[in-house]
């Protein structure tokens, strides 16, 4: 039986594998790039020329970033028994989303779904062993 648990942020994706009492632990960096949009008035002055940001370009090239991302990790992870997921923000969030539109066979096997603030390497380790010893 094959236990995985990911924690996984914009950044990085810690994955934990947990075979016969054994841990393994993987990272799995994204390219996700952090865009800064700049734009806006080109003065100090009130109503001074305007810039056009095209927010929709930047935000389109993020969520191919973070599919290609996806991906990885779901090559990582296809052969588990036992899925739960963690992370801060909202990109576990949309981790899930992708599981359950494109990927229901590893969306069935997922047990956990939580929201957990960055942490070290051990404490993520912690946090995924408790989570299967609590079922």
């Amino acid at each position: 039986m094959k236990n995985i648990g990911i924690w996984l942020d914009k950044e990085k994706a810690f994955i934990i594998t947990i075979e016969n009492g054994n841990e393994t632990f993987t990272t799995i960096d994204s390219n996700v790039e952090n865009f800064k949009i700049y734009g806006g008035s080109g003065t100090r002055f009130k109503g001074g020329p305007q810039d056009v940001v095209q927010d929709s370009r930047y935000l389109e090239r993020e969520k191919h970033q973070l599919k290609a991302y996806f991906l990885e990790i779901i090559n990582a992870i296809k052969d588990t028994s036992e899925l739960v997921i963690f992370g801060p923000a909202e990109t576990y969030l949309k981790f899930q989303k992708e599981l359950i539109e494109n990927h229901k066979s590893l969306n069935t096997k997922v047990t956990v779904v939580k929201k957990a603030d960055s942490m070290t390497k051990n404490q993520t380790i912690a946090l995924i062993k408790d989570a299967f010893m609590s079922k």
